[in-house]
């Protein structure tokens, strides 16, 4: 049988797989703690520079606001305050690189170790961030900490994809993008109860000490032991899921199918110098490219400013990861609708975003909580949430299968620039207060009117290969009827 029938065999979604996907989905809640940690740790609290013992030469900065950051303790304030963002943009850059090693790696050497020794070494740096001795090893420590996250991250969501049944895999997908928005909520609590920064730290860690010990026993992925060719061990875990789920598989026989012939078949593809090559793809790249910088960009950009909002810093955290939950049932119901699809959904989220953070401008200070500038920015959250998720599922139909992984490897490269960016956009507060908010609201909007130079992907078929995009039906960069190969199916049928 092939892994599907096994899988029917298994139990597609037991009670052992249940408990082994929530290990790896609660894990999102530690990974969203270590994401968001600047945020409150690098608050700069309210300051005056006093003169002293009237020398105009000499000056104390007095901290008028009681909070311990690495602010208050570094002074990292006026020349020194671009540190707070750099140590943002480091974490963001160790994603980047995160990404780009440990995904080829986990396909070479296996998910399980390269998960195990991600989050092992993650929740190490993770507690020198909390006792670094000074600025630079903090900033070390959050590269170290980002590298490890972004590697683990990418494991993480394949795993909890593979355990399972094919049918099963857009609900575990979306479930850890979830549980992430639920731990930034939880984080912005925990910081609410635990304030001095070092603490804050350490706790926010701990999480991934437990994780790591229930991770331990998780087993390899079948689906990866299957396709390298080792299809005794893939029967062996499979008969141990099986036995868990309380379903009888002794005679459970995969097919003798060796990984060769899909590893070719990819090869013809050409790699990601097809992406530049090939017209169309090229095209539908560099388009591409800009939406996830620009999803990440006003994304992460409004999560680290949550911290500098008005209100409680705590409850805007809290408020910034709970907004996101909405944009999951929304991305579902309209990406589906004939009259919406996946290209009309996104390029309308993401203009939305950007016209929210564009009215922020027009709002006064003393405006009530219903429209203030804290409400329009967590719906500049909420829309580009659904963007984003829309993006993930749009770009994996744009791209034909023998190049799928390429583009979405070189997409989410660029989404991590995106990320390394944000960390500075809220400090351009100090140049002008509106700043922040006039560079997400054009990133949106211009990523929304670019992103309606794609075609419309629902109801049409996935191309599989090269020459199946380069046919005529499927070159156009802009195609406004969605049901086009469809209808001409219809019309061929009726001659």
């Amino acid at each position: 049988m092939d892994l599907e029938e096994a899988f029917q065999v298994v139990g597609e979604f037991g009670p052992y797989q249940k408990r082994a996907v929530a290990v790896l989905v609660l894990t999102q809640v530690y990974m969203a703690c270590q994401s968001m940690l600047i945020v409150l740790i690098g608050s700069t609290p309210k300051y005056q520079i006093e003169q002293q013992d009237g020398v105009s030469s000499s000056q104390r900065v007095v901290f008028t606001e009681d909070l311990d950051t690495i602010v208050t303790e570094w002074f990292l304030i006026k020349q020194q305050a671009y540190k707070v963002s750099l140590a943002g943009s480091l974490f963001f850059a160790g994603l980047l690189v995160g990404n780009i090693v440990f995904g080829p790696l986990s396909d070479k050497i296996g998910r399980r170790p390269v998960y195990l020794t991600g989050l092992f070494f993650e929740v190490i740096f993770g507690y020198v961030t909390a006792f670094a001795p000074s600025y630079e090893i903090f900033a070390l420590s959050r590269l170290l900490v980002g590298l490890m996250n972004g590697g683990i991250g990418l494991v993480c969501f394949v795993l909890t994809q593979e355990y399972v049944g094919k049918s099963y895999w857009a609900m575990t997908g979306t479930l850890t993008s979830m549980i992430f928005a639920v731990g930034i909520a939880l984080f912005g609590a925990l910081g609410y109860f635990i304030q001095p920064w070092r603490s804050l730290a350490t706790a926010a860690n701990s999480s991934g000490v437990l994780f790591f010990l229930l991770s331990v026993t998780l087993p390899e992925s079948p689906r990866w032991l299957y396709s390298q060719g080792q299809t005794e061990r893939a029967e062996e875990v499979l008969r141990y899921m099986a036995l868990r789920n309380g379903n009888a598989a002794n005679n459970l026989m995969l097919q003798r199918v060796g990984a060769a012939k899909a590893g070719n078949h990819g090869k013809r593809g050409g790699g990601v110098l097809q992406l530049v090559i090939h017209p169309v793809l090229r095209l539908r790249t560099m388009v591409l490219m800009y939406v996830w910088y620009a999803c990440s960009l006003v994304y992460y950009g409004l999560t680290l400013g949550a911290g500098d909002t008005s209100g409680s810093r705590y409850m805007n955290v809290a408020m910034y990861g709970l907004v996101e939950l909405p944009a999951y049932p929304l991305c579902i119901y309209f990406i589906n609708k004939h009259w919406a699809g996946r290209r009309k959904s996104m390029a309308s989220f993401l203009c939305l975003a950007g016209s929210a953070c564009l009215f922020t401008m027009f709002v006064p200070e003393n405006a009530g909580t219903f429209l203030s500038v804290t409400s329009l920015a967590l719906l500049g959250k909420l829309m580009v949430s659904a963007a984003f998720n829309i993006a993930y599922v749009y770009t994996s139909e744009l791209y034909p299968t023998v190049i799928r992984n390429a583009g979405l490897g070189v997409c989410s490269m660029s989404c991590r620039v995106g990320g390394i960016l944000a960390p500075f956009v809220p400090s351009m507060r100090a140049l002008h207060t509106s700043l922040p908010f006039t560079v997400f609201c054009l990133s949106g909007l211009s990523a929304g009117c670019l992103g309606l130079l794609l075609p419309e992907t629902l109801n049409g078929p996935t191309a599989e290969t090269l020459e199946e995009l380069s046919s005529p039906t499927r070159s156009r960069v802009l195609e406004s009827k969605p049901l086009l190969y469809e209808d001409d199916k219809r019309k061929s049928n009726h001659k």
